[in-house]
């Protein structure tokens, strides 16, 4: 706003400093020139000039306004002026003066420093200097060159005013300005202020949302920690069972077979080919035999060594050695000798990985070059179950012959764990796992 008001009374001092100078040039033509007409044979003024001018001044009402007043001739003497002391001296050209010798009104806001401000000096601080050439009637020779020096109190009113118009309009136009702009902006803030509540309140909702299924997943590793175990404690009470009732049964059967069979070992065979009865009672306590050696190795499978006191490494070692004495092949076991405790539902998962994917190897695989790796890794227990056999087609991973992948993966994932497995035909197999050492402890561990 400052800049503007200074901008526009610039440019108004401006304006009125060429109008002062274009009703002065009128002034001089009308008035002035009339007198002055003898300078085109003589160069000087007489004393009647001089008087008609003095008149002039006094008694027109330009005249009256004009506080200095010069009339120079064309080799820069002055002819007449207000500053007796100032007649017939000579001053220097200056750019005003060259401009009306040329012919142009030349108006400006002098500081009165030049030599012949003398006598202004002492009164005015800055004067309106205007110079307007004198025309030879009829000829338009310049005669000579008149001098005016106005006050500026006339400019700085109509700068004052100028200056407090533009003011006023442009802080009217600020404000209505400012008004739309707060407007807006507080609008905009209060659609801020509703988004920033609704987004708190969603913000809010997701955390409850996200404590509630942190708590729901907590409560599903917990009922999977505690699935495994119960499904360990279920296997081993199947094993039990076996083993004291089928296969009790089948212990004494086969006692009582073999006493009838020493009874009868003495019969004589029938006729047409037939088996005679103690060979018949042979064969069946085989079969018997067979089927009581069948039953106690799937109660044996089925029943979990005690793991509860040993770390991951130790149960592997367990695995290994158990697989090699079953099948007499051999596992190549590497473990890292920092082993974190474990939860006991993760050491059963491992003891099960271990045992299924070896039998895989076994079986699948011919048990060729199978390795076991047991690591710790950022915390997390790792597992590297490997083998150089056939391999398979991974996509077929999910049928009927490969339900134990199936099965891993599941008890690995309801744990909070990855598993992935690298296979292809000719190139073998490797199951790669990852679970935490600690899960959720169940109410019975």
């Amino acid at each position: 706003m400052l800049v503007i008001g200074s901008w526009v009374g610039e440019l108004i001092g401006r304006g009125v400093v060429n109008r002062v100078g274009g009703v002065t040039s009128l002034y001089v033509d009308s008035f002035v020139a009339p007198h002055l007409q003898q300078l085109l044979n003589t160069d000087v003024l007489d004393v009647e000039q001089r008087s008609s001018l003095d008149a002039l001044l006094a008694e027109t009402p330009l005249g009256q306004r004009i506080v200095a007043f010069k009339i120079w001739d064309r080799s820069g003497r002055i002819l007449y002026s207000t500053d007796a002391a100032t007649i017939g001296r000579t001053f220097p050209i200056g750019e005003g003066l060259a401009a009306a010798l040329a012919g142009n009104v030349h108006s400006e806001i002098s500081d009165l420093s030049q030599g012949e401000n003398v006598f202004e000096n002492r009164k005015w601080t800055h004067l309106i200097e205007t110079y307007c050439p004198v025309h030879a009637d009829k000829m338009g020779t310049i005669i000579a060159v008149a001098e005016f020096y106005q006050t500026t109190d006339e400019l700085d009113r109509e700068i004052r005013a100028a200056q407090l118009h533009s003011w006023l309009v442009v802080a009217a136009t600020m404000l209505g300005m400012y008004l739309l702009i707060f407007g807006l902006v507080r609008r905009g803030s209060q659609t801020i202020d509703a988004q920033r509540r609704q987004l708190n309140d969603k913000v809010t909702e997701l955390s409850a949302l996200a404590v509630q299924n942190a708590r729901l997943h907590n409560n599903v590793r917990r009922a999977a920690a505690r699935t495994t175990a119960l499904n360990e404690r279920f296997l081993r009470r199947i094993s039990a069972d076996l083993h004291d009732g089928p296969g009790q049964d089948l212990s004494f059967a086969l006692m009582r077979l073999e006493a009838i069979a020493d009874i009868c070992s003495n019969c004589p065979p029938r006729g047409n080919g037939q088996h005679s009865p103690g060979d018949n009672f042979r064969e069946a306590r085989a079969a018997l035999q067979s089927a009581l050696t069948d039953l106690r190795s799937i109660s044996l499978g089925l029943q979990l060594p005690e793991i509860d006191r040993l770390r991951s490494n130790e149960i592997a070692a367990r695995a290994v050695r158990d697989f090699e004495e079953k099948t007499g092949a051999k596992v190549t076991l590497t473990t890292s000798e920092d082993q974190t405790e474990t939860s006991w539902s993760v050491k059963i998962t491992l003891y099960r990985l271990i045992q299924e994917s070896l039998a895989n190897g076994f079986r699948h695989g011919g048990g060729c070059d199978l390795r076991v790796d047991v690591a710790n890794v950022d915390a997390r227990l790792i597992l590297t179950v490997s083998d150089r056999g056939v391999g398979f087609d991974p996509r077929k991973a999910n049928t009927k012959e490969h339900l134990g992948l199936q099965g891993m993966r599941e008890r690995v994932e309801i744990l909070g764990g990855s598993f992935l497995l690298e296979t292809a035909p000719g190139r073998g197999t490797v199951i790669r796992v990852s679970l935490p050492f600690q899960l959720p402890r169940t109410e019975n561990e």
